[in-house]
């Protein structure tokens, strides 16, 4: 059986693709509520807590090789084909991890939502973090997590937004990135910095949709640009009033956006 806990909605319909939805750090699938009720009324949605974050927390070693390998088990095991997965930040590298160590051979389609195949910033790599990480300021901010998480939730949660996000929506996240153990997050952020997946993505074939927040705090609109340039068969979708979270800052268009994923025949690519 999966060791990922996962939260599960609607059921398969013939024409529509399934719909895996993967989180970002410090958060769980609980984020991605508006697509399950959303979605969950036109094809079986999954939304996993990834290791080291929710109710997996315990589950499994916290790193992006092995949420990678647990997706590729609930697949094969839940007997998926043909899955759009959706990776929002850490959960992108998640999906480009399964796919480098297992293939792709059951998606139909990757959206990235706003995020870098490489985070940490480097002399040959200047689309990462926007705030200038880069090895040494990576190493201060691992330290940070461990001991003074409960002070940087706020901070967090504030960043994955567009100023002046609705404070229901700031009070959730913080909550609830709050809540999260620093030692399993400090170890995946150690992994997920540590991930680099430029080679990766001219070799995908399937269909990828590049959703960016225009008001990102974290990526300039450079990460996905760069995709799209190397990228087969590549499609970006810019939601002008969001940060990092377009699917929870303009769920609606983000929602309309994923009925076109799961449907083949509406698919933009």
């Amino acid at each position: 059986m999966t060791s990922l806990f996962v939260r599960r909605a609607g059921t398969l319909r013939r024409g529509r693709c399934p719909l895996v939805l993967l989180h970002g750090w410090s958060c769980h699938g609980g984020f991605f509520e508006p697509q399950m009720q959303a979605l969950g009324e036109q094809t079986l949605v999954l939304a996993p807590d990834l290791p080291g974050h929710g109710r997996s927390a315990e589950r499994l070693a916290p790193t992006i090789e092995a949420g990678a390998d647990a997706l590729h088990d609930l697949l094969a095991e839940d007997g998926i084909e043909n899955a759009a997965v959706v990776g929002w930040s850490m959960g992108a590298l998640v999906a480009w991890s399964m796919i480098e160590r297992h293939g792709a051979g059951r998606l139909s389609a990757l959206v990235v939502e706003d995020m870098s195949p490489k985070v940490v910033n480097a002399p040959d790599w200047q689309f990462g973090s926007r705030s200038g990480l880069d090895g040494d300021r990576n190493a201060v901010f691992l330290k940070a997590i461990e001991t003074q998480w409960p002070l940087l939730a706020a901070p967090t949660a504030r960043r994955t937004f567009a100023s002046g996000a609705p404070r229901n929506l700031l009070s959730f996240a913080e909550r609830e990135m709050r809540a999260a153990d620093p030692r399993s997050l400090a170890a995946m952020w150690r992994s997920l910095t540590a991930q680099d997946f430029r080679d990766l993505i001219p070799r995908l074939e399937l269909p990828v949709v590049l959703a960016r927040g225009a008001q990102s705090q974290l990526y300039d609109a450079g990460a996905a640009q760069w995709q799209c340039s190397q990228l087969a068969r590549a499609h970006l979708h810019t939601f002008s009033a969001s940060g990092h979270a377009p699917h929870l800052e303009e769920p609606g268009p983000f929602n309309a956006m994923l009925g076109e994923v799961i449907d083949p025949r509406r698919s933009p690519n």
